[in-house]
C-alpha cells in the first residue's frame, strides 16, 4: 500500500464551504470509482484556502489510469473545477508532499 499526500488550493473567491458541503455529498458512484481504482483511507484538510490531501493506494499508476478512463471521475473534475487551480485528473502530476515522519517506524 503507497501511503500519498498532495496539496491543493481553492481558487481565489472560492467559497470552503461550498467546497466542503460538495465533499460532503460526495457522489456515491465517486466513492465507488475511487475505491474501485484502489484508493483507501482519502481524506482533506483546509487551511485556509490550502487543502491537504493524504490517501492509501494500491498502486498510483493503476490508479491513474483507472481514474482517466472513468466517465464519473471526469464528471467529478467537471464539476469541481470552479473550486481549485490544481488539476486533480489522474493523469496529471500531483503536487506531491513528501514524508517527514513516520510514527510506525518507532
Amino acid at each position: 500500500m503507497q501511503r500519498l499526500a498532495f496539496i491543493i488550493r481553492l481558487l481565489p473567491g472560492a467559497d470552503p464551504v461550498e467546497y466542503k458541503r460538495r465533499h460532503d455529498e460526495i457522489w456515491p458512484e465517486m466513492l465507488a470509482a475511487l475505491r474501485a481504482a484502489g484508493m483507501h483511507n482519502y481524506s482533506i484538510f483546509r487551511d485556509g484556502s490550502t487543502l491537504f490531501a493524504y490517501l492509501e493506494v494500491e498502486n498510483l499508476e493503476t490508479m491513474k489510469a483507472a481514474l482517466a478512463d472513468d466517465p464519473v471521475n471526469a464528471r467529478w473534475q467537471a464539476y469541481m473545477a470552479d473550486m481549485i487551480d490544481h488539476d486533480l485528473d489522474p493523469t496529471a502530476d500531483f503536487m506531491m508532499v513528501d514524508q517527514s515522519a513516520d510514527s510506525r517506524s518507532g
